[in-house]
């Protein structure tokens, strides 16, 4: 085992804006002023987003893009090197079961608390939204789209959309792009790493490229997690200069419910989790802050999954041989935020604001949904999706969800940062449980930049 120091780099600066950490905080910061400052100055004449905005858009959206585009060579080489590796593993098979259970023990608990607050604060009572708000979504969630989602469509796991949108000119145009499934991605790179296992030395070759390919694209990706504290500023500049802070007045209630939800499973439960383990929980945040405030910024775990798999090994002491299959799974279906206290609040909210009354079965359906239903829409992740999965479910009316879509990037902000939180929970006591983890590492105060090159993370066990 490699020492733990090897795996950072020693800060020799002493200048304090030398560290990541700290470029980040002040993208944050510097984000949110300029949001403020894209505000002040208002839309152009013809209604259109004034240049700051749009520069902020840029920059934002870049970035975002940039992660994305990574994701699938970085999900296909670290899934099939892990399989390889997973030999080195006597109770792989059990890691994998152990996952999948916390995955739903902490949905569980989760939905619960959700459900709590919804009777307890009673959003859809207190809420100044009208009916004439209400509007059936484009998308939706339905049980077959886990079947579906689960069988590649083709061997790149690429997948076809089509956007259409008014120009403004009496030509209705249409933009159509292509995008990666990242669960049919997982699917394949699992068949093709077993596949590797089983033909033997002959796959001696392919593995070996495999692992090549892996570090250059670990050292791709550390080129670009350098550039999160611009992104940061271009993301959260963007959500504070156009999103719909003013509905929130309207739908105050429902937001403080969502929020405190959040705040109740980020900040207590998954504490107490980490220390009923026998893991310091202030040395976890520290160690997965880069992952947690990038995607509060960012509002999506895919885009996201490149920082949470390197902090997850790099900070916390995850194995690389189970990280880089814990990962990308649970940035698939592992969503506290998005399919367990937003749904069952958001549910609670329907049914009030329609005179709707809900009996125990509903909320044992709601549980369902919770726990299982992430997994029903892996192939579609999304809050919108799980919530009319929800709706539909225990026959509220779909409409009911446009109620809730003016104020949604800013509940999505934090519903992200829970979803990343225990999508780097999990693999973490797991490895504990299974003793695996590399306590070092995980103890270790982080220094200078969060998490060390990429390319210094595979050699560990």
């Amino acid at each position: 085992m490699a020492p733990a120091s090897a795996s950072r780099p020693a800060s020799v600066s002493r200048w304090p804006f030398s560290s990541f950490g700290i470029q980040v905080l002040s993208g944050m910061v510097f984000g949110l002023v300029l949001g403020l400052v894209v505000r002040e100055i208002g839309p152009q004449a013809d209604g259109s987003a004034n240049w700051l905005s749009q520069a902020l858009a840029i920059i934002g959206s870049t970035f975002v893009q940039l992660l994305r585009t990574i994701v699938p060579a970085l999900v296909f080489t670290a899934i099939v090197a892990s399989i390889a590796n997973l030999r080195q593993l006597a109770n792989a098979a059990k890691l994998v079961w152990d996952t999948l259970l916390w995955f739903a023990v902490t949905a569980l608990i989760a939905v619960v608390i959700g459900i709590v607050l919804g009777l307890t604060i009673q959003p859809g009572l207190h809420t100044e939204v009208t009916a004439a708000a209400a509007a059936a979504p484009r998308s939706s969630g339905a049980w077959l789209d886990f079947l579906r989602g689960l069988i590649p469509s083709n061997v790149l796991a690429l997948e076809a959309s089509t956007k259409v949108y008014d120009s403004g000119t009496a030509e209705i145009n249409a933009k159509t792009a292509l995008n990666f499934n990242v669960l049919q991605l997982l699917v394949i790179s699992i068949a093709i790493g077993t596949a590797a296992l089983q033909v033997g030395g002959k796959a001696d070759v392919f593995l070996a490229f495999n692992r090549s390919a892996l570090d250059i694209v670990r050292k791709i990706l550390w080129w670009v997690i350098r550039l999160t504290p611009l992104g940061t500023v271009g993301l959260l500049g963007t959500a504070v200069g156009q999103y719909g802070w003013d509905a929130l007045a309207k739908l105050g209630a429902f937001a403080a419910a969502v929020y405190i939800g959040l705040a109740i499973v980020l900040l207590i439960v998954y504490p107490v989790l980490l220390a009923l383990n026998g893991l310091n929980p202030l040395r976890f945040f520290e160690g997965a802050w880069p992952a947690i405030q990038l995607a509060f910024v960012s509002r999506s775990s895919i885009g996201t999954l490149p920082v949470t798999q390197a902090v997850t090994e790099a900070n916390l002491g995850v194995p690389t041989e189970y990280a880089a299959f814990a990962i990308p799974l649970g940035a698939t279906t592992k969503m506290d935020g998005c399919a367990a206290i937003y749904p069952a609040i958001s549910a609670i909210f329907v049914a009030e604001f329609y005179g709707i009354p809900l009996h125990a079965t509903d909320y044992g359906l709601i549980v369902f949904v919770s726990v299982l239903g992430s997994a029903a829409t892996a192939g579609v992740t999304g809050a919108v999706v799980m919530l009319t999965l929800t709706l539909s479910t225990l026959g509220l009316p779909l409409q009911g969800a446009g109620l809730l879509l003016a104020i949604d990037p800013i509940l999505d902000m934090g519903r992200t940062a829970v979803n990343v939180a225990g999508q780097a929970l999990i693999p973490t006591i797991v490895a504990k449980r299974q003793g695996i983890l590399d306590q070092a590492v995980y103890d270790e105060r982080a220094t200078g930049v969060q998490f060390g090159e990429p390319e210094a993370v595979p050699g560990r066990t």
